[in-house]
């Protein structure tokens, strides 16, 4: 019998015993075929020896089993051993029986120790990568925890429950996300790469599946399937559309999604970094669903060119900047969110025929800045005039002096 601690093996058998997603029967079959595998290198084959595992105690015994034959006859010395041989062992041995004798590992020499103890680990690291490949395979969309344990620039390291590594990458961290080493991170699996067999499990919080799997968690109705979540759009950090709907009439989706005084959307807002989530009623009219995917701000009309998927929706002057929103940023989730190409332009209507359209300024005023109020839904006088000056310079982004230029002239033009 030959003993792991004798030949520095325990630190492997420690290794492969804190594996606890391997199953006994496996952890026992690779330890037997390492060995085996040594012992058909050493003698030429391994048919005439009993491995025998026990990974509690960190040690294995090795026994060689050879018939007793007569002297003369010994053919083969790794099947057969002599009778006098045999009697050295133990003086009641007979021809035609069976000897067991134990080997001795440590005679194999250092060489194929050495060589045994890297098989070993080389399988342990197989075995880590099967297990983390075949666990997160199926789990893509699934919302998992991880603690932070390195951070880089490109990219952040989690580590699971089980200690196998997740990749948050840059692009799919919330721009408002800032991490110490230790803190546990919230994120859905996006993908599972396996190159070259060695897997990678990238993990996301920008994801729009991320913002599902969380109302699934915080809405009973959406886990339950009462309520189905149609579509996504999201800029992460920022703002959000959720599309909502439900065949049972005594729901009302919206509601049941927002909660009492907003409480069921409240954690998942704070888990997005106060990203601002707009919830609204799915419908198949587009017509319908593009004024609803605006909100806050209230149409008037809508022309729809459905073989182009845009939309040309018109709505008074103090609705626009309701409608484009900050930095562009509701007509740009309206768009997402319906697929189609929204533009939006002033419903100017009789009472207002002492407006004027801003292109007709461009002697006074550059065009370049009269396309920049206007793709800010400025497209009249009035339009600028509604908007407070300090609004006009933030959403247009233009510098004051030609704000103020604009105002100047387009006061002027009213006063005379």
């Amino acid at each position: 019998m030959s003993k792991m601690e004798s030949i520095n093996f325990i630190d492997t058998f420690a290794e492969f015993k804190e594996l606890k997603n391997i199953d006994r029967p496996t952890l026992i079959s690779i330890l037997e075929e390492s060995f085996r595998g040594a012992l058909a290198k050493m003698f030429g084959s391994d048919e005439n020896f009993d491995v025998i595992i026990n990974p509690d105690k960190g040690d294995f015994e090795i026994w060689h089993n050879r018939e007793v034959v007569a002297d003369e006859d010994v053919e083969d010395p790794i099947r057969q051993i002599s009778l006098s041989e045999a009697k050295k062992i133990d003086a009641d041995y007979e021809i035609g029986e069976t000897v067991a004798d134990a080997v001795d590992f440590l005679g194999f020499g250092r060489r194929a120790i050495l060589t045994l103890r890297q098989t070993l680990s080389s399988k342990i690291l197989e075995l880590q990568k099967d297990y983390l490949f075949n666990k997160y395979k199926d789990r893509i969309g699934e919302i998992v925890s991880g603690e932070v344990y390195q951070m880089w620039k490109k990219e952040i390291l989690l580590l699971d429950d089980e200690g196998n590594e997740l990749l948050l990458p840059k692009p799919e961290q919330i721009p408002a996300d800032f991490y110490r080493k230790g803190d546990t991170v919230r994120s859905v699996v996006l993908k599972v790469e396996n190159r070259n067999g060695n897997p990678k499990i990238i993990v996301s919080r920008t994801s729009p599946m991320f913002l599902q799997r969380l109302f699934e968690l915080e809405v009973p109705e959406i886990h339950d399937g009462l309520i189905t979540i149609r579509k996504i759009a999201r800029i992460p950090g920022e703002r959000a559309k959720v599309a909502v709907e439900t065949y049972d009439e005594r729901i009302d989706p919206v509601g049941a999604c927002v909660g009492v005084k907003g409480a069921r959307i409240h954690g998942i807002v704070r888990e997005l970094r106060n990203e601002n989530i707009d919830v609204i009623n799915y419908t198949n009219n587009i017509s319908l669903f593009i004024a609803r995917s605006l909100s806050p701000a209230k149409i008037s009309s809508i022309q729809l060119d459905e073989e182009n998927r845009k939309a040309d929706v018109y709505l008074k002057p103090e609705e626009i900047s309701m409608a484009i929103g900050k930095g562009g940023m509701n007509i740009r989730l309206a768009s997402m969110l319906t697929d189609y190409t929204i533009d939006v332009f002033r419903d100017i209507d009789e009472a207002d025929d002492e407006d004027i359209y801003l292109d007709e300024f461009n002697d006074e005023i550059e065009q370049w800045i009269i396309d920049v109020l206007k793709s800010i839904g400025c497209d009249t006088a009035k339009s600028v005039l509604a908007i407070p000056r300090d609004e006009l310079i933030q959403r247009s982004d233009l510098e004051e002096e030609t704000i103020d230029d604009v105002l100047r002239v387009i006061k002027a033009e009213f006063e005379e």
